[in-house]
């Protein structure tokens, strides 16, 4: 059998896949794409076990990240505000609940702390657009007593807007000099990240306090490191209990560094292979076991594709929003609170302030120019509104080919399958859909494609036909199935280098 996404479900079903056939709906209709592939089909089966839902996805878990200087005025309009319509019509069509301000100008190369009136518009615009804040607060050569007044500012205003604050941004990157002698694209990283856990600890311990003390209700997160499950840890030992953490974040930029990539091609490449994979359960295993121990949720709080603002003709191409549907539903399924894709018009890196490539949409004079990481948000929120149904997947042609399956609340079930085959030799693929124990009277589907499955495109991509528009709004349309066959077979074409959310109701 196939690896299953979803680990902990296929271990709780003990039946073979035979018997889940004999017991389940097959049911037989015959889906091709609307510009048929003529690459190779594979067969794949996939059975769902309807009768035993699993763990939920939390309705805050789809989220962006954007750096503190985004909420500076510019020319004195603010992007985060509560008449930012298109902006607020944009977070809603993508379904973000979260919203993380932070990113290394709210830390170590801050520029310009914001005042009273910046935070009266962001929570205004947080309000609008239904989300809520994590806030990063100033540790690196900061001042106690102004976090404690950021925070109670914001807290006497917008308490029920908050999710948690942030004490440092990536502090095992800090400096261990007065001046950093890294090389600027070199700052991040095991190898160059030397700032001992102890000072940090020390520090934050005297942060927290002096915020404690004028806030006694506020709920912190942290430590807010990048790929470092040991800090992580040591954080949960040190102030985990009875400290007002309530939730462990970690940052994570899979591919590392986009300086070092050898070529774009690479770069998709890695994006869509096990590589990436690798580094999900490699972190996951380092420190999610001990937050779950203490009854901790955690969650990603700043995640893209490659640091150093993202890899050119990679990070902005189609392959991102393959890679980014199967990274949330991944990280969903291993039970993270959600996750915040960092994004905005410029980040900071390299201690400069520079466009971002790995971007999910960026300011134009009309709305915004949206890139495909923003349809994997936007397919996401369309199959994943409820808990994780147990599937089974036999893959025997070894497909680069994901699965996953939820429940919604009105017993409706929605199947995402990600074919993230590509390229010469990419083959199609054909997949045998069941159901164990649950008939369904009516059957959905709506996909997501490129033009010729061609992963480094950046145009041209539809979610059910549709573009995202420029002004936030999306018009995509789900495709009704003819009705079941008396054997109650679903058989359904996946093309290379496309996603595809069933969706079956009664």
């Amino acid at each position: 059998m196939y690896p299953v996404p979803l680990k902990r479900f296929a271990r709780s079903s003990q039946r073979s896949l035979v018997q889940l056939l004999s017991i389940g709906i097959f049911i037989a209709v015959g889906l091709m794409s609307p510009s048929s592939s003529t690459a190779a089909e594979a067969p794949v089966a996939l059975v769902i076990d309807a009768q035993h839902p699993g763990a939920a996805i939390g309705p805050e878990f789809a989220g962006l990240s954007y750096e503190v200087s985004t909420i500076l005025p510019v020319d004195g309009v603010r992007y985060f505000r509560p008449e930012n319509a298109k902006l607020i019509s944009l977070f809603r069509t993508l379904g973000l609940k979260s919203l993380r301000i932070g990113g290394n100008t709210s830390d170590r190369n801050v520029r310009e702390l914001p005042t009273e009136a910046d935070w009266d518009s962001l929570f205004g615009f947080a309000q609008a657009a239904g989300v809520k804040v994590i806030y990063c607060l100033r540790l690196h050569q900061g001042d106690p007593a102004v976090d404690a007044a950021t925070v109670k500012y914001i807290m006497a205003h917008y308490a029920s807007l908050v999710d948690s604050f942030s004490i440092g941004q990536e502090p095992s990157a800090y400096p261990v000099e007065k001046i950093d002698t890294r090389p600027a694209g070199e700052r991040m990283g095991a190898a160059v990240e030397k700032y001992p856990y102890t000072s940090y600890c020390d520090q934050w311990k005297i942060f927290a306090d002096a915020i404690v003390a004028a806030v006694p209700e506020v709920k912190f997160c942290g430590p807010s490191v990048h790929n470092n499950a040991d800090w992580a840890r040591r954080f949960m030992e040190d102030h985990g209990k009875g400290q007002h953490v309530a939730m462990i974040t970690e940052h994570l930029y899979p591919g590392g560094s986009a300086n070092k990539l050898p070529s774009a091609e690479v770069g998709r490449e890695r994006m869509l292979s096990g590589e990436f994979i690798k580094v999900y359960e490699k972190l996951h295993a380092g420190f999610v076991p001990a937050a779950q121990a203490l009854g901790l949720p955690y969650r990603l709080e700043e995640v893209n594709s490659y640091f150093n603002g993202g890899a050119q003709d990679a990070s902005n191409t189609y392959s991102a929003a393959l890679w980014g549907l199967d990274f949330m539903y991944w990280w969903a399924a291993h039970d993270a609170a959600g996750l915040n894709f960092h994004t905005g018009d410029r980040v900071s890196m390299n201690n400069d302030y520079q466009p971002s490539r790995y971007a999910t949409f960026t300011s134009m004079p009309d709305g915004f120019e949206i890139r495909p990481l923003a349809y994997a948000l936007k397919a996401f929120d369309l199959g994943a509104q409820g808990r994780f149904a147990p599937l089974t997947l036999e893959n025997s042609a070894a497909l680069n080919l994901t699965a996953y399956a939820v429940i919604a609340n009105d017993h409706s079930i929605a199947i995402t399958i990600i074919n993230k085959e590509h390229g010469p030799g990419a083959r199609d693929a054909s997949v045998a859909l069941s159901t164990a124990g649950a008939k369904w009277r009516s059957a959905q589907v709506i996909r997501l494609q490129a033009p010729n499955g061609d992963i480094a495109t950046k145009t041209g991509l539809t979610l059910g036909d549709a573009a995202i528009e420029k002004g936030g709004t999306w018009s995509g349309a789900w495709h009704t199935l003819p009705a079941p066959a008396a054997d109650g077979s679903l058989s359904i074409k996946i093309p290379a280098a496309s996603a595809m959310i069933v969706r079956l109701s009664n």
